[in-house]
């Protein structure tokens, strides 16, 4: 179904992930359906002088694998993690940028978004200043360090001309970069987008500074079922790290190559709690505005969708909060809508987490299957709605919503659909 504020139709045919199931989307997908946690103990820092000991690391990574050794040097972990899923997602796509003409490089951009940026370069010159002096901060420190990096080295290694930004709105940075994708493609800005987000921000910093917040988990003697969405017994997020990419294509573009379609991006919905920098709107109005707003866009009718993707945390607050918006948006129709935590598996990758999530929610479409939310022992009493608990199931999924709210009161949901010519 294509979006009822503009002719020009985007369908998404790429994807790439990087995740702590795994390095391709297909281990990331498969995870997900089998319930696989991917956390652990921290292994990236010494993590015993702070509360939160615990995160989902994308393990086995080398830079090497992918990117030359002066390359890899120069940049941040969220960089290279950027460039190798928009790698995969071009790939992907079948979209061989090398043999790309000028003209079609003027007409394909990048939106690469991250939630913290090149923390981990920071936390280091940081270290550096401290113990030799301003004069010996690296020269690479600034270019590594900003968050529009990521976005810039991917457009050079591609020699990309269109459209290039970072967006930044916390957690809800993924879907952000992919809905500013999908307007400047309506608008005639660019012909193909490659979107997501990146995140690689387990270090001492970015833990201890949730920590302190008491926003992470402190089952740090069971790691694997600390993610809990929608349990009696959840205490906080489980901070992850990883990347998600989607390239994004005008269907005639896109018919033109004869490339995959996954899906349509069918609309999208915005709003702010205007309430908190850190808690939600107790009464929901953001969230549910926001949901509200994608089906508007995307001319579905409530009883269409069968699918949410919940942004859901496992913060005591904020998984009710999300709960009741999908009930006053649904109405009786939320009791029929299996939703799915993917947290549960993947833990909060923060600005990539909405990347990562919207490839899930395609990959629903694609595969008619609901991936699980796991460690859920006893749900909240509070929390009464079809999470999908445990085991996937297989049912036919035409119309899917995927939530992101973040830090700042930033609410984005997307709204994909089946493709039909």
């Amino acid at each position: 179904m294509a979006s009822s504020s503009s002719a020009r139709r985007v369908v998404v045919t790429g994807l790439g992930t990087l995740s702590p199931l795994g390095h391709s989307v297909d281990a990331h997908w498969s995870g997900l359906l089998s319930g696989t946690s991917g956390a652990g103990p921290i292994t990236k820092f010494d993590a015993s002088d702070v509360r939160s000991k615990i995160a989902c690391e994308v393990t086995g990574f080398d830079p090497a694998d992918y990117l030359d050794d002066k390359q890899a040097r120069r940049q941040d972990l969220f960089s290279q993690y950027g460039l190798v899923v928009s790698q995969q997602a071009f790939d992907d796509a079948g979209l061989d940028t090398d043999a790309l003409s000028d003209e079609e490089r003027d007409r394909i951009g990048v939106i690469m978004g991250t939630g913290v940026g090149g923390s981990n370069i920071f936390v280091d010159e940081v270290l550096n200043l401290e113990e030799n002096g301003a004069r010996r901060i690296s020269p690479f420190f600034v270019p590594m360090m900003i968050s529009n990096m990521g976005a810039g080295l991917i457009a050079m290694e591609h020699t990309l001309r269109g459209p290039n930004h970072c967006v930044v709105s916390a957690c809800a940075t993924g879907n952000d970069a992919i809905t500013d994708g999908y307007l400047l493609m309506q608008q005639g800005h660019a012909d193909a987008m490659l979107v997501g987000g990146t995140e690689a921000s387990v270090n001492e910093l970015c833990v201890g500074g949730f920590s302190s917040m008491r926003a992470l988990s402190t089952r740090n003697d069971d790691p694997k079922s600390a993610s809990r969405p929608f349990d009696a017994d959840r205490d906080g997020f489980v901070i992850a790290e990883g990347a998600g990419a989607l390239l994004l294509e005008t269907l005639e573009h896109a018919q033109e190559r004869g490339a995959p379609i996954y899906a349509e991006v069918a609309g999208i919905g915005k709003s702010n709690d205007a309430h908190h920098y850190a808690a939600p709107d107790p009464d929901g109005r953001g969230a549910a505005l926001a949901m509200e707003n994608a089906l508007d866009d995307a001319g579905l009718a409530p009883t269409e969708v069968d699918h949410i993707n919940m942004h859901a945390t496992s913060t005591p607050v904020g998984d009710v909060i999300e709960s009741d918006a999908v009930k006053t948006v649904f109405g009786e129709h939320a009791y029929d809508i299996n939703l799915a935590a993917t947290k549960s598996m993947t833990g909060h990758m923060l600005g990539a987490a909405g990347a990562a999530e919207a490839i899930a929610s395609i990959l629903a479409i694609r595969d008619g299957h609901v991936p699980p939310t796991i460690n859920v022992e006893e749900v909240d009493e509070e929390c009464d709605l079809n999470y999908t608990l445990h085991e996937p199931v297989e049912r036919e999924v035409t119309a899917v919503l995927s939530n992101a709210f973040g830090f700042g009161g930033h609410n984005t949901t997307l709204a994909f659909t089946k493709f039909e010519e």
